[in-house]
């Protein structure tokens, strides 16, 4: 009973996270409720048996990847109304893939519900062997290439990010590092010699 509470409590706070994402106007909001919805996720990981996931859901997505993406977020100055001024033209297209997703829960849903022994969930971790475990040797044995191809694409992913950051940008003043360790103290010092009643050519 109270696993059956504790699963629609983290569900129902989950959908409405992951609506709000894609509904809130701020930014910064939408990576709040990106985090409410992690921790949610995690807690339902936690209620599958599987902490392992649960715990890796908050450290590495709500400890780096969503701290990160708001980083990003407020260093590229993104015009987000400009954004939204044109998306009012794929929301048809929007609509229908949401109408297929709906209908595919649907089916799996009825599926499930008529014959509920075909689909026999299995343990989170074999009888014997930690969830760590079972999933170090899945993850080092049978999808080692796959798992090795997620991290390059996380990699260009990170210095896709970076490059965005350092692009040019008119009007913005940038720090050169080469320029200010040559700086000596006469490029420093304008030295100017002033006669009673006089000011400096560069103001009163």
């Amino acid at each position: 009973m109270f696993e059956a509470i504790a699963f629609y409590f983290f569900s129902a706070i989950l959908i409405a996270s992951a609506v709000m994402v894609i509904a809130a106007r701020n930014p910064v909001h939408s990576v709040l409720f990106l985090i409410t919805a992690f921790f949610n996720a995690a807690g339902l990981f936690v209620l599958l048996g599987a902490e392992f996931l649960g715990m890796i859901l908050i450290v590495v997505y709500v400890g780096a990847v969503a701290v990160l993406f708001l980083f990003v977020v407020m260093m590229l100055d993104v015009d987000f109304a400009e954004l939204k001024r044109g998306s009012l033209q794929y929301l048809p297209f929007g609509a229908l893939i949401g109408l297929v997703l709906v209908a595919e829960l649907v089916m799996a849903g009825s599926v499930w519900a008529v014959k509920p022994a075909v689909g026999v969930l299995a343990h989170a971790a074999p009888a014997g062997v930690t969830n760590t475990e079972a999933l170090g040797r899945i993850l080092y044995t049978d999808y080692i290439y796959y798992f090795q191809i997620a991290g390059l694409v996380l990699l260009v992913a990170m210095i896709g990010a970076i490059v965005l950051t350092l692009r040019s940008r008119p009007g913005v003043r940038r720090q050169v590092i080469s320029v200010q360790n040559a700086r000596t103290a006469a490029m420093a010092v304008d030295m100017h010699d002033l006669k009673p009643g006089q000011g400096s050519e560069g103001g009163a």
